[in-house]
């Protein structure tokens, strides 16, 4: 059994569904047969929330994971309708920036935390905060990809090439394996001509690192967090859901391909 992929979904971007995003991922992987762990990285603790956990009453954390004080194996909260594992976050990760600053390792804390336990998980997501924070940080120098959710709008452009360009440089400098996944159009109206147009430039611009699948704006999708339920489960037959579903497939097979052993570079000679 190979441990775990590691994926963030990220984006510089405030209110662009990268909660929504993680907690419907690990709920549609989850109706996979996926064994997924959902790792909440933002102090406003959404994605746990989302996941039908009580953010006030969490104890251990991922703040406390991060610095030393519990196991990322105390800290594993499940999700009951979710079907998926939490490592849960309340606003005292916030405080977190600060002390993480004066400690060795400061950028691996989780990636370091996370190993001993990736051979119990096929798939780890971690939702990051809006920000290139140490937060953020930890989580891509844990990563082997990045998801990037996105709305096709014009400043949502001009977000990401800030974004691409954090990406390379933690590549360079802290993580060879991370990469781009893939960018997911979410919140698409498809009655508005600007998101086909972004959408359009998109693909021209990054080709198959687009996913196919395209979240459309839904009502469900956003009713489901008041309730603590991921809205893959909340109204299965909802558009929103059935989108989230089918990204869940689209991503599966990436991370097939990621695994499958790479074809030999050299040709055999003709006989």
């Amino acid at each position: 059994m190979q441990p775990a992929r590691v994926f963030c979904i990220a984006n510089q971007k405030g209110g662009v569904g990268k909660t929504t995003t993680a907690v419907n991922l690990a709920a549609g992987l989850a109706t996979l047969a996926q064994r997924a762990l959902l790792i909440d990285l933002d102090p406003q603790g959404n994605a746990t929330m989302g996941s039908g956990i009580d953010k006030r009453a969490l104890s251990p954390s991922v703040y406390d994971v991060l610095l030393g004080s519990a196991s990322l194996a105390e800290a594993v909260r499940r999700s009951e309708k979710g079907g998926y594992d939490v490592v849960g976050a309340n606003r005292e990760l916030a405080g977190a920036e600060i002390e993480l600053v004066g400690l060795e390792r400061r950028e691996r804390r989780l990636r370091d935390a996370l190993a001993p336990s990736l051979a119990a998980y096929d798939v780890v997501l971690i939702d990051c905060p809006p920000s290139l924070s140490l937060l953020t940080l930890n989580g891509l120098c844990c990563a082997h990809g990045v998801v990037v959710p996105m709305q096709c709008e014009y400043f949502a452009l001009e977000g990401l090439s800030d974004l691409v360009n954090t990406i390379r440089q933690v590549h360079a400098n802290l993580n060879p394996d991370l990469q781009i996944i893939g960018l997911l159009r979410v919140m698409f109206d498809a009655r508005i001509t600007l998101q086909h147009q972004v959408s359009e430039q998109l693909k021209a611009h990054f080709g198959s690192k687009v996913f196919d699948t395209v979240i459309p704006r839904n009502v469900r999708l956003a009713e489901a967090p008041s309730y603590g339920v991921p809205g893959v489960v909340f109204d299965p037959g909802s558009k929103g859901a059935q989108a989230f579903v089918e990204f869940a497939r689209e991503m599966a097979r990436r991370i097939q391909a990621m695994r499958a052993p790479t074809a030999p570079s050299v040709r055999e000679p003709a006989a």
